[in-house]
């Protein structure tokens, strides 16, 4: 296993687990912008394929998970676990202080995800994600990667 700054030259790939992972996923205009921004998508392969991705956003000491994706036929063996552990001590070793992200309410997995690596619930934005079901809330969630 391999994890990577991703470049413009992998958006195919990108894309391709975003349409594979999500019933609503990024548009490609949006995930190009979020490529074209260095150390902005961390990508996650092994020797024969491309897994899934990390986006983040950092401003001055704060980091915000905009994405984490891992392509169904990855998931359950750890990837999304691995990558982002290592997007967390990398910030970690940037300075980060805070981490935070959001997540749809009936994400059990990414939740379970969340919280093994000690991010704490601390709020909740109603009617933020849409679904086939209706709108559904969002879940924040952050912790602290420096005291």
């Amino acid at each position: 296993m391999i994890i990577r700054k991703a470049s413009l030259a992998d958006l195919d790939k990108v894309m391709l687990v975003e349409q594979a992972s999500h019933t609503h996923p990024w548009s490609e205009s949006i995930v190009r912008r979020y490529l074209q921004k260095p150390g902005t998508v961390w990508a996650l392969e092994t020797e024969f394929d491309y897994c899934g991705h990390a986006i983040i956003s950092q401003v001055v000491d704060e980091a915000e998970l905009l994405m984490i994706s891992i392509h169904p036929k990855h998931q359950g063996k750890g990837y999304g676990k691995a990558l982002l552990t290592f997007v967390m001590s990398n910030l970690e070793q940037a300075g980060i202080r805070n981490m935070f992200l959001e997540v749809r309410e009936s994400n059990v997995a990414a939740i379970a995800l969340y919280e093994s690596l000690g991010f704490c619930e601390t709020g909740r934005r109603y009617n933020y994600y849409p679904s086939d079901r209706g709108p559904e809330d969002a879940l924040l969630y952050s912790i602290e990667l420096l005291d």
